[in-house]
C-alpha cells in the first residue's frame, strides 16, 4: 500500500482545543474512514497524523491552526480555495482563526466532503505518478530479462531502442 499522509495541526491549550478545531477533527476523521474504503482497492492508504500547536506558536501565526495537509499540499491548494480568518472563541483568545474560502462560501469547520474531494484529487495524482514510474520500471526490467521485440514492434524510447 502506498501511504497518503494527511496532517492536521491545531492549537491545544491546557488539553483543550476550540469548537471549530474540534468539529473539524470529527469531519476529518469521518473523511479519512471514507477515503480509506474508497482508496484501498487502488493500493492507497490515507494516514491521519494530528499535530498540536502550543500557545506561543499559535500567537505567532494563528493561521497555522486548523490547517490540513494532504499528500504534502495544503487542502486549499487541492481545492483551489482560499484562506481567511475570523473570530473564534475563548481557547484561541483574541486571535482570529483560520477559515477556508471556496467560491462564495466561508467554512469555519471544514466539512468532510471537502476533505474527501481533496483526498481523491491527491490520490489521482499519486496514481498517475506511480503508474508512470511503474511503466518505465517494468519496461526496462522486462527488456533486461527477455529479448527485445523486433524493431518494428518496439515502442519509441523503450529500453530496447
Amino acid at each position: 500500500m502506498k501511504s497518503m499522509p494527511i496532517v492536521w495541526t491545531r492549537l491545544v491549550k491546557s488539553g483543550e482545543t476550540c469548537n471549530r478545531c474540534g468539529d473539524t477533527r470529527g469531519e476529518l476523521e469521518a473523511a479519512v474512514v471514507k477515503l480509506a474504503a474508497a482508496l484501498s482497492p487502488l493500493g492507497i492508504e490515507p494516514r491521519l497524523e494530528m499535530q498540536q500547536l502550543d500557545e506561543a506558536t499559535f500567537k505567532a501565526n494563528p493561521s497555522e491552526s486548523n490547517r490540513v495537509w494532504i499528500a504534502g499540499k495544503p487542502v486549499e491548494e487541492w481545492l483551489g480555495a482560499g484562506v481567511g480568518m475570523s473570530r473564534c472563541c475563548s481557547v484561541c483568545g483574541d486571535s482570529d482563526c483560520r477559515t477556508l474560502e471556496l467560491g462564495d462560501r466561508t467554512f469555519e469547520v471544514i466539512p468532510q466532503d471537502l476533505f474527501i474531494k481533496a483526498g481523491l484529487i491527491a490520490a489521482s495524482e499519486l496514481i498517475s505518478s506511480t503508474s508512470a514510474a511503474d511503466r518505465a520500471s517494468s519496461e526496462c526490467s522486462s527488456s533486461a530479462a527477455a529479448p527485445c521485440a523486433p524493431p518494428h514492434q518496439r515502442a519509441k524510447g523503450s529500453c530496447c531502442g
